[in-house]
C-alpha cells in the first residue's frame, strides 16, 4: 500500500501521507496558485479538525532556523492578502520572522512551507500531538534543519529518554526535484554530504582539493547514496530528499518512520512548480494542523 494519497477538493488536487492520518495535512500542487496558507486551512479543516487554527509562515531564507510557534505572529486574513502577490520561497514582508521551520507548541496551530522545487517536510509527534513543517533546500540540507526540527521536538518532550521520543515522530517528505535531474556542483554536493559524514568537518576543509575528493568518494559508496554521475566536468547530481533520509537515519529514525513522496516537481510540470525548470517565483504550499 503507498503511504500517498491524492484527493480532489473543488477539482483541484493536493497529496497526504497515511504516516499523518491522524492530522489535518497537505501537499498542495500548483493547482492551488495562488491561494495562501490562510485560505488553504480551509481545505484541511474538513479532514480532522473542526475548528479554525492558527495560521503560521515565516519568511523563508535557505538557512535552519526553526522557530516555535511562541516567536511568531499568526497571519489574518488581511495580512494573508497583502502577502498574496509576492507568495514565494523568499516572500519579503515586515510581518514574517526569518526562518525554514516552524514547530507548534499547542492545539489548533497551523504551520506551512513554500517549496518549488526544495523538499518541504511535515514531522508530527504521535504522544504530544506537536507539528512541524520545514523546507529543506540544499543550503537548509547541509545545514541540517530537520535534525534541528527534530532536536527541538525533544527538547521539548516532558521525558528526558531520547530514543523513546524519536520512535514518537512521523515524517513525511513531499514532493521536489529527484536526483537524477538536479545538477549542481561538487562543492554543493560535498557540502551536504558533510552533514550526513560522521566526522566534523568544517565547511572551510572543502576549499581543499583532497577533502572535496574525499567526501565524494565517500558519498558515492554508502549505500543509498543521494549523489549520481554527470556528464559536465566538475558537476554530479544530487538527490536532496535522499540526504534528509540519510540525515534521519543517522540520527537513530527508523525507515518506517518516514514517508517520501516520489512526485518530481521538475518532471511533472502539469502539477508542480519548478523554479529549476522555469524559474518562476511561484510555489505550492504545504502544511499541517497540531492536535
Amino acid at each position: 500500500m503507498s503511504n500517498w494519497q491524492w484527493h480532489d477538493w473543488n477539482g483541484l488536487s493536493y497529496l497526504t501521507c497515511s504516516l499523518l492520518a491522524d492530522w489535518s495535512h497537505g501537499f498542495f500542487t500548483r493547482d492551488f496558485w495562488p491561494r495562501s496558507p490562510e485560505q488553504l486551512v480551509n481545505v484541511l479543516r474538513h479532514q480532522v479538525n473542526p475548528l479554525f487554527p492558527e495560521v503560521f509562515r515565516v519568511k523563508q531564507v535557505h538557512g535552519n532556523t526553526v522557530l516555535p510557534t511562541s516567536q511568531l505572529t499568526p497571519i489574518t486574513q488581511n495580512q494573508s492578502e497583502d502577502l498574496e502577490s509576492s507568495s514565494t520561497e523568499t516572500t519579503v514582508s515586515l510581518s514574517l520572522e526569518e526562518a525554514d521551520g516552524l514547530r507548534t507548541e499547542k492545539a489548533d496551530q497551523a504551520v506551512w512551507v513554500a517549496s518549488a522545487d526544495c523538499s518541504p517536510v511535515l514531522i508530527a509527534d504521535i504522544v504530544t500531538g506537536q507539528v512541524a513543517a520545514v523546507h529543506s533546500g540544499w543550503r537548509g540540507t547541509a545545514k541540517a534543519i530537520v535534525p534541528e526540527a527534530i532536536a527541538q521536538f525533544i527538547r521539548q518532550s516532558q521525558t528526558h529518554d531520547s530514543q523513546n521520543q524519536l520512535k514518537n515522530l512521523r515524517i513525511a517528505i513531499g514532493p521536489a526535484i529527484a536526483g537524477e535531474v538536479y545538477q549542481v556542483s561538487e562543492a554543493v554536493a560535498a557540502e551536504v554530504g558533510m552533514s550526513i559524514h560522521s566526522e566534523n568537518i568544517s565547511p572551510e576543509a572543502l576549499t581543499e582539493p583532497q577533502t572535496l575528493t574525499y567526501i565524494l568518494e565517500w558519498l558515492q559508496q554508502i549505500p543509498g547514496s543521494p549523489i549520481f554521475p554527470d556528464r559536465e566536468p566538475g558537476k554530479v547530481r544530487l538527490d536532496v530528499r535522499q540526504a534528509i533520509n540519510l540525515q534521519l537515519e543517522k540520527i537513530g529514525i527508523n525507515p518506517e518512520q518516514i514517508a517520501t513522496a516520489k512526485y518530481c516537481t521538475y518532471q511533472t510540470p502539469e502539477q508542480f512548480f519548478s523554479y529549476r525548470r522555469d524559474g518562476l517565483k511561484k510555489v505550492q504550499w504545504s502544511g499541517i494542523i497540531s492536535q
